[in-house]
Formats: C-alpha cells, sequence, structure tokens
C-alpha cells in the first residue's frame, strides 16, 4: 500500500515508454519495497529536475533528450558520467543529486559477455549522450579501430575527436566488423520505424549487428541481420542490463538473475 513513507523513482524521457515502469515495479512488489516508480516526460528539464530534488523523489533514469541537458542542474556527476559528458541516473540523497550513467556499464557488460574482438572494426552510427556510452564502452574495453558517423558534424566530430576516432558524415561505401546503431532508426513509433539503420550490403559483410534501440526487442536492423545469422546484440539487452544497476543504486539491493529475467518478462509482455 501506498503511503507516506513510500519512496517515488521516476523517469524523464521526450517519449516514456512502459519498461521501466513495468520492471521496477515488479521487482519492488516482489521484493517487498516500498517504492514506486512512474514515467513522466517534460519540456522543462531544469525545473522538473529541481522538482525531483525540492520533492525528495529518490531516484530519476534520464533518456533522450534529456542526458546532457540535465547536467548543469545536478550536484555531482561520477567519474564515468562526467568522462562522456552524459548522463541517464541520478540518485537524490537528502537533496544532493548525484548522477551516474548505467547505460555505459551496460555496454561494457555485453561487450564482455559477447567476447568481442577488440582488434574488429567497428562502425558506430549516433554522436547523441547514448552515442557517448557507447563509444567510451568501446574505448576502454580496447577497441582502436572505431568510425563514428552521425549526421551533426559538430558533435559527431567532437565525439570523434575526444576518443582518437574517425569521423564520417556518411554510411558510404564503408565496411566495419560491427555495426552498432545508435540513432532512433527503427524504433517503434518514430519517423523511420520501418528503415534498415545500415544498408543490407554493409550487413551482409559485417559478423556483429549492435542495436541500442529498446523498442520493438527487435528491429529492422537485428531482424535482417539475424537472416544473416550474424551474432546480434538488441537494445533489449541493454535496457535490462542498465535497468538493473539503476535499481540497486536506488535501493542497495540488487536482484538474483532468476528475478530479474521475471521482471524483464513481464515489462516486455504489455510494452
Amino acid at each position: 500500500m501506498i503511503n507516506k513513507d513510500t519512496q517515488l523513482c521516476i523517469s524523464l524521457s521526450g517519449r516514456p515508454g512502459n519498461f521501466g515502469t513495468r520492471f521496477h515495479n515488479y521487482l519492488y512488489e516482489k521484493l517487498g519495497l516500498n517504492f514506486i516508480y512512474k514515467a513522466f516526460t517534460t519540456s522543462d528539464i531544469e525545473h522538473a529536475v529541481k522538482g525531483a530534488r525540492a520533492l525528495g523523489i529518490r531516484g530519476c533514469a534520464v533518456s533522450m533528450p534529456f542526458k546532457e541537458s540535465c547536467i548543469p542542474f545536478l550536484d555531482e556527476i561520477s567519474p564515468s558520467a562526467q568522462a562522456i559528458e552524459s548522463v541517464n541516473t541520478i540518485v537524490n540523497n537528502n537533496g544532493h543529486l548525484k548522477a551516474y550513467n548505467t547505460d555505459y556499464i551496460a555496454i561494457v557488460k555485453l561487450i564482455e559477455k559477447y567476447q568481442l574482438d577488440k582488434n574488429s572494426s567497428v562502425l558506430v552510427q549516433g554522436s547523441g549522450g547514448m552515442a557517448k556510452a557507447v563509444v567510451a564502452a568501446f574505448k576502454n574495453s580496447g577497441f582502436e579501430n572505431v568510425k563514428i558517423v552521425a549526421r551533426n558534424p559538430k558533435t559527431g566530430r567532437y565525439l570523434a575527436d575526444l576518443y582518437g576516432y574517425q569521423y564520417l558524415a556518411e554510411l558510404t561505401e564503408q565496411v566495419a566488423d560491427i555495426l552498432v546503431n545508435v540513432t532512433p532508426i527503427g524504433m517503434a513509433g518514430g519517423e523511420e520505424e520501418f528503415d534498415l539503420a545500415f544498408p543490407c550490403a554493409m550487413i551482409e559483410r559485417a559478423s556483429v549487428a549492435f542495436d541500442v534501440v529498446a523498442l520493438p526487442a527487435e528491429t529492422p536492423f537485428i531482424r535482417y541481420a539475424k537472416e544473416q545469422h550474424k551474432l546480434t546484440i538488441s537494445g533489449a539487452e541493454v535496457i535490462v542490463l542498465q535497468a538493473v544497476e539503476q535499481f540497486e543504486l536506488y535501493t542497495g539491493l540488487r536482484p538474483s538473475e532468476e528475478l530479474i529475467a521475471e521482471a524483464a518478462a513481464f515489462a516486455r509482455s504489455n510494452g
């Protein structure tokens, strides 16, 4: 039962989804925690963050397009989030807002899980807040042959220069072992929902298809890569791993792998 001591956690996103809400609330209920989780959107990130502080909201997940714009309104940035200048998690400790990036942690763990070869060539498409987490994860995992393709030349070049990688303005005639999509291409409900993130020929010549888009779990990019018998890593895996890290930061507890799998299945069941 909700009462005066119930702790609230929220998410702030340009396009809120149900996954985080269902995932966290499922775990709260199963573990008997006096927490509740609710998704929000806003057109005023400054006052949304200040409101979280003023109202004692325990935790806040941050999604596109607020991962960078929220930073000026926070009190402390963890080293990993500071290094990549991107935040996806805020923890409120008695009015002190500390920021983290659990996207980065999730990407590093997936690189390890799938034993991706650090000598592989990598092509990352995108240059926003999530792309910063992805590129930093590949860099810190030992990958040196990385190219960044971005529509925005300013942010694309900046990100490439930050890690000593090459910037490309377009995908034309590129070849890479690992293709990583960190754009909204293929996202459910978006303008490019049914588009491939990379040309068919590039996917056919690659070994690994990695998409951070979580909804749908199988984007057109991932679907086509599976048809070509490529190793695929989906955004559905990213969203679960980063959500577990957030859950632990908010509550101080880490659920069992079995319970995490249950919560993920529940969260996906009614997307």
